[in-house]
């Protein structure tokens, strides 16, 4: 499902509203591999037999330009719909407020402890200011941990770097919320990064990742929100999708931005890429 919207972009640059289309471009790219519901995945010289229905495009929510509480609403019932119907939802964003509705779904639809694996170069544990208000870009972990099921202890926040607002410190201290920044993950690897981000997980029922794509560096995206210089490759960031995948239960890809992304959608192909990877790594398919 696509979430053509920005209007959450108070900070940074707009233009994440045509990230959905352009995804989807990028995506037949790759599903025309697909042959009799089988695809070849090189990094593990495996065939996964996916079927003829793998990827289901629901089109978009229904975006209200105006008005974001209506949007953030739209797009938590479709999250929660997909998931009452035995689906797993992917989401294209659209600017990084997304975050918020999309774990509101999650909790809504799913019962027990609800864990965020959020990948971002930001915390988005901003609780208000005069510039953003109480639900933006900037805002949206603060929001989903206040939900009742969404706990800290079930979080864990990736790829973070240089600097953030202290009263964001500040909260992330006192919830006991966690982070591993992106120096971190490279210092790790993402397999042993990936273990530690399951570890701290493990507790949940059920778990949503988040993938802001200025997680990684601007060299690798350039088409992004904002650019944060020491973020993770595009090897590392699918090789942590593609492990992740099998554990998680929705997936949001967001802050892809086609106006400030290369004249070959560089960005953009390589969300469709994280996407993919999502949906035939946590999908299980039968491998020979």
């Amino acid at each position: 499902m696509g979430v053509p919207f920005d209007g959450g972009s108070t900070l940074g640059w707009p233009g994440s509203r045509y990230a959905p289309g352009r995804i989807r471009d990028a995506l037949r790219w790759i599903t025309q591999r697909i042959e009799d519901g089988a695809i070849y995945s090189l990094e593990t010289d495996s065939v996964h037999e996916v079927g003829d229905d793998l990827l289901r495009d629901r089109g978009d929510v229904d975006v209200v330009g105006h008005d974001i509480g209506a949007t953030l609403d739209a797009c938590s019932t479709s999250v929660a719909e997909s998931l009452r119907g035995g689906r797993t939802p992917i989401i294209i964003g659209g600017d990084d407020s997304v975050l918020f509705p999309v774990a509101r779904g999650v909790h809504e639809a799913l019962p027990g402890r609800v864990g965020v694996i959020h990948f971002d170069a930001h915390l988005d544990l901003l609780d208000h200011n005069r510039f953003q208000g109480r639900v933006s870009q900037s805002s949206g972990m603060r929001r989903s941990l206040e939900l009742d099921r969404i706990n800290a202890d079930d979080c864990i926040q990736v790829a973070v770097r240089h600097f953030n607002f202290p009263s964001s410190a500040e909260f992330k201290r006192k919830s006991g919320l966690t982070h591993i920044t992106a120096r971190e993950f490279q210092a790790l690897g993402p397999v042993s990064a990936v273990e530690q981000i399951l570890d701290r997980v493990s507790g949940a029922d059920h778990v949503f990742l988040s993938f802001d794509i200025d997680a990684i560096d601007p060299a690798f995206a350039p088409g992004a929100g904002a650019h944060e210089p020491g973020g993770l490759t595009s090897g590392e960031a699918l090789e942590a999708v593609r492990l992740l995948a099998p554990h998680c239960d929705a997936l949001a890809v967001t802050e892809v931005n086609p106006l400030t992304d290369d004249n070959t959608s560089t960005t953009a192909t390589l969300a469709a890429y994280l996407l993919f990877h999502f949906a035939v790594f946590g999908s299980g398919a039968d491998r020979r």
